[in-house]
């Protein structure tokens, strides 16, 4: 995927197995996907803890945060619950949509990305930005993008 293609249509249950479709959120809302490799894991958590201590910016801009990794519902409903998350978490068990927005594996291919995709209420991708180790520096990075976007 590249800054300006249109995010892809797919549908993921969350952690209450309620269904998330992409093209329900086009053209009515605008988006930041995270991508993390683990429930649990202490740079994942720093992650989910960082888009969580943001959150009001990304409601402020009138963007949906929603956390996306192969756990399943049960891990992502418990990892919500003990960190107080307030965005759905989407369960990608077999990685299908991983592959689709192109999210690369890492660490000779053992271990999945860390990409994060800000996407406007058009479904155009406006911001990706990917960095394994640097948790905190997404959540910085699509605040830059979110505050740059124009309001709707």
């Amino acid at each position: 995927m590249k800054v300006g293609e249109m995010l892809p249509k797919f549908t993921l249950l969350d952690q209450d197995g309620t269904t998330f479709s992409s093209h329900q959120y086009i053209g009515a809302k605008n988006m930041v996907l995270f991508f993390y490799p683990m429930n649990g894991t202490p740079i994942c958590t720093l992650e989910a803890c960082s888009f969580r201590n943001k959150f009001e910016i990304f409601k402020e801009n009138d963007f949906e945060v929603i956390g996306i990794s192969s756990d399943s519902k049960k891990s992502h409903r418990a990892f919500k619950k003990m960190y107080h998350l307030p965005y759905r978490l989407l369960s990608d068990e077999d990685g299908k949509v991983r592959r689709l927005l192109k999210v690369p594996r890492t660490f000779l291919g053992l271990l999945p990305g860390r990409v994060t995709y800000v996407v406007n209420k058009e479904g155009r991708i406006i911001k990706i930005y990917s960095s394994f180790f640097g948790s905190s520096s997404h959540v910085k990075e699509a605040i830059a993008a979110v505050q740059k976007a124009p309001a709707k």
